[in-house]
Order: structure tokens, then C-alpha cells, then sequence
């Protein structure tokens, strides 16, 4: 899977609430291993995988094997869309505020 073409989108991905504690654990850490991700859920691991899985489809979430368990690090740079997004109806959210200020002065005039 490539960073460029992922298989879910990333709105999709962040819109669990267990999918963005998942990627705040992550952040918080440089890697960490399925089983103390697994400790931080009243989840089982097979639940606490499928989220993980979803979040590796969206390219949020980078894996490696070492011996016979997984780590899992946080690949931030899908978040830039979110970002982006959001910006830009901050943007317009803050036009919209500054103009309805300037016609409620000119209504009080």
C-alpha cells in the first residue's frame, strides 16, 4: 500500500472515537507493541487489530514484525488532508464572523 493511494479514507478512519485514542497513543510514542496498545482498551486484541487494520488502510499507521510481535508506529503525514480541511473552513468561518460583526456595527449606527 502506498502513501500517495490509500485503501480507506482518512476521514473514515479518524471518525472512531477507539481509532483517534488509538492514534493519540501512537503519537505519544515512538513504537509500540499490539499487546500494550491491546492493555489500553476494555477491547480484546482481535478488536483492538481491526482497528489498527483500518488505520494501516488509511496509511495513518505503519507496522513491523519483531520476532513474533507486532509494533506499530504513527505515519502522520495522511493528518495533512484533515488539516488542510480544516483550515479552510476556519478560514471561512472567520469571514463570515468578521462580516456579520461589521453589519451588526452598521445596523447600530
Amino acid at each position: 500500500m502506498s502513501e500517495n493511494n490509500p485503501l480507506r479514507d482518512v476521514f473514515d478512519a479518524i471518525a472512531d472515537p477507539t481509532r483517534r485514542q488509538l492514534i493519540r497513543l501512537l503519537a505519544e510514542a515512538e513504537e509500540i507493541p499490539l499487546h500494550e496498545l491491546t492493555a489500553q482498551f476494555q477491547m480484546g486484541r482481535t478488536a483492538v487489530s481491526k482497528h489498527l487494520t483500518i488505520l494501516k488502510e488509511a496509511g495513518l499507521v505503519l507496522d513491523r514484525k519483531v520476532g513474533r510481535e507486532t509494533r506499530f508506529r504513527l505515519n502522520a503525514s495522511p493528518l495533512r488532508e484533515i488539516q488542510e480541511w480544516v483550515a479552510f473552513y476556519s478560514k471561512f468561518w472567520s469571514a463570515n464572523m468578521l462580516r456579520l460583526s461589521q453589519l451588526l456595527e452598521e445596523e447600530e449606527e
